[in-house]
């Protein structure tokens, strides 16, 4: 064999591999977008440096991608062990009437304290409703669909109680340098969203706790009887899936400072699970991918700042989210890589 047919196994050998991870396609897609985006909008793809901070419709991206990136992380733990949380819209705007009803109740926005407390206890009930969530679904045994459905038409009328059926605004430069502010010249809301994203990450692949969500998605009794605790690792995920959705409402609040519980999170269990179906997770549990996720969010932001470069009217985007969802699991579906496989198996042997 020749150097060049080497070089030439090497690099399809490599696409091969490359092709079959789960991350693959979705990656392929976000570079396509963000070329476009590029190629229509030649300023796109700058980045610059203001006051030690970075500016630029990338980092705009990465910005917008914190929130959906934050639901996302939680729900596909969730869906990797068969289940599905449809609470995580309410659940923002839960934690964040609460947040910001305790900082207008205070009177003091500015103090540092004051906004802290506040933080804390939206997370506080959002843990509780993930303790909820769980005890629904491993307790009583009530199908997770069911379960979180009922949190998910509840919950914003929790959120209207809170805020009193009003838009309830405060003014407190602490709170709102969550959603805007910067740490290192980066945006708050992307460092956020990245540590979230390392402890996970660390969590699930550095110790047994990933391969026990695995097992309790592809088979529950058999992990059980593998001695997995199956109800209680469940539980677990249904709270890290709570407490981030809490989080994810605080950080997307922050910069307008306002809670209203009529929009906050419309939807955006929607949004969470195509994240995740993007980032090549599939609904039925087992092997999850947290890097894909971060690719799924990646590509729902992206995808909105497309609708917008190209001038597309806005209610076009949820189009533009099933096209572009279709066509990533269509590219990555077994059925297609396996007629691909085929194809190039049939040309290599006529060229032979």
């Amino acid at each position: 064999m020749t150097d060049a047919a080497k070089r030439s196994f090497d690099i399809g050998d490599a696409f091969k591999r490359a092709s079959g991870h789960s991350a693959f396609w979705p990656a392929i897609a976000l570079v396509v977008l963000v070329v476009a985006c590029g190629v229509k909008s030649p300023g796109f793809l700058d980045v610059t440096i203001q006051d030690g901070h970075l500016f630029g419709q990338l980092i705009d991206i990465l910005r917008n991608s914190a929130t959906p990136l934050l639901l996302a992380l939680g729900m596909c733990l969730v869906i990797a062990t068969g289940g599905i949380d449809l609470s995580v819209g309410a659940v923002m705007a839960i934690s964040l009437a609460v947040s910001l009803t305790w900082i207008d109740k205070s009177g003091n926005g500015s103090d540092l304290g004051v906004v802290l407390t506040a933080i804390v206890l939206g997370l506080v009930v959002a843990l509780a409703i993930g303790i909820f969530n769980g005890f629904l679904v491993t307790v009583l045994e009530i199908q997770p669909f069911i379960a979180t459905m009922i949190l998910m038409v509840a919950g914003r009328g929790i959120a209207m109680l809170l805020t009193k059926g009003q838009i309830t605004t405060v003014t407190s430069p602490p709170f709102k340098a969550i959603g805007s502010g910067f740490l290192f010249g980066i945006p708050m809301p992307v460092i956020i969203a990245a540590v979230v994203f390392v402890v996970l990450a660390l969590l699930v692949r550095k110790s047994a706790f990933g391969m026990m969500l695995e097992s309790i998605g592809i088979n529950r009794e058999a992990s059980r009887l593998a001695g997995v605790k199956a109800a209680s690792t469940t539980w677990i995920v249904y709270i890290v899936c709570g407490l981030l959705a809490g989080l994810a409402g605080i950080v997307y609040g922050a910069p307008t400072m306002a809670a209203d519980a009529n929009n906050i999170g419309l939807m955006k269990e929607m949004d969470a699970i195509m994240v995740v179906v993007l980032g090549g997770t599939k609904l039925d549990g087992g092997r999850f991918s947290l890097g894909g996720t971060v690719v799924g969010a990646l590509i729902l932001s992206a995808l909105e700042r497309a609708v917008v470069i190209f001038e597309l009217p806005s209610q076009t985007t949820p189009l533009f989210k099933a096209i572009v969802l279709i066509a990533v699991c269509v590219a990555a579906s077994p059925l297609f890589r396996e007629r691909m496989r085929m194809r190039r198996a049939r040309r290599e042997a006529a060229a032979a």
